[in-house]
C-alpha cells in the first residue's frame, strides 16, 4: 500500500466523467475480486496517477454463475443487453451465430466485435460496482459451440423458447449446485432444427409465459427474476 500508480486511459476518461478532482478518493478493482481504495494526486487532460492506500475484500457476485449464450443482436441490442446483464450479474457471455440470425461475425470483424464488448463490459462493472469482470468470448456458430461444450456437474442448462412447456416457477427455489447456461436465440428465433439439436445438448426449454418477449429483452428478465429467486440481489 502507498504505490503511486498512472490510470488506465478507460479509467482517466471516468475520472473527468465524474469530474473528479486531485485529493479525492476513488475506488479501483483489477477484475480479480476485491477493490483498492486510494486517493488521486495527479490529473491532467489524458492521464491520472492514484495512490492506492488500503485493500478490501468486498465481493458483490451472485451466490450462482450464470453464462448467457446469445444469439447475436443487431444494431445497438447487442451492447444494450450485454451491459444490462452484467449489471445483473451475469458471470460470462457467449455471442451465438445462428441459422436466421442477421448479424454474421467472423475473421478480423469478430474479433474487433468481441473487443468492443469486452470494453463494454468493464466498463458496466465499473459503473454498477462489480470487482469481478465477466468474459466476453468470441463469437461462435452455435454448431461448434454445442460440439464444444463440456460436461459439468451439476450445470443447468437452459433453452429460452416461446414453444417450451416448462415454466419459470418449475425451476428449483435455491441455486443450483452447478454453473448455469442461458441459451437465446437471435431475433427470429432458432430453426426447429436447431432447437432439436439444442435440447440434445442437454437443454430444456423454458418458456416465460404467453408474451413473446425480443431477443434483447429475454435475458435481461430471465437474469433478473433469478435474482429475485436465488437470492442475486
Amino acid at each position: 500500500m502507498g504505490q503511486t500508480l498512472p490510470l488506465p486511459d478507460d479509467v482517466v476518461r471516468h475520472v473527468h466523467v465524474l469530474r473528479l478532482q486531485t485529493g479525492d478518493a476513488i475506488t479501483l478493482f483489477d477484475g480479480a475480486g476485491g477493490e483498492y481504495h486510494g486517493t488521486l494526486v495527479d490529473i491532467a487532460r489524458r492521464a491520472a496517477t492514484a495512490r492506492i492506500d488500503e485493500h478490501s475484500d468486498r465481493e458483490a457476485e451472485p451466490p450462482y454463475r450464470v453464462t448467457v449464450a446469445q444469439g447475436v443482436a443487431g444494431g445497438d441490442k447487442m451492447d444494450w443487453l450485454i451491459e444490462k446483464a452484467v449489471e445483473l450479474g451475469v458471470a460470462g457471455i457467449v455471442p451465438i451465430t445462428a441459422e436466421r440470425g442477421v448479424v454474421r461475425l467472423a475473421g478480423e470483424r469478430a474479433l474487433r466485435r468481441q473487443a468492443h464488448w469486452q470494453a463494454l463490459t468493464r466498463a458496466a462493472c465499473e459503473q454498477c460496482g462489480r470487482n469481478r469482470v465477466p468474459e466476453i468470448a468470441p463469437p461462435r456458430d452455435l454448431d461448434a459451440w454445442l460440439a464444444d461444450l463440456p460436461d459439468v456437474d451439476g450445470e443447468l442448462r437452459l433453452l429460452l423458447s416461446p414453444r417450451a412447456d416448462m415454466t419459470f416457477a418449475t425451476l428449483p427455489a435455491d441455486p443450483p449446485s452447478g454453473p448455469v447456461t442461458l441459451l437465446i436465440g437471435p431475433e427470429a428465433g432458432f430453426s426447429p432444427a436447431e432447437e432439436e439439436a439444442i435440447v440434445a445438448a442437454g437443454f430444456s426449454a423454458l418458456g416465460l409465459g404467453p408474451r413473446v418477449l425480443r431477443t434483447e429483452t429475454a435475458g435481461v428478465a430471465v437474469l433478473a427474476a433469478l435474482a429475485a429467486r436465488w437470492g442475486g440481489w
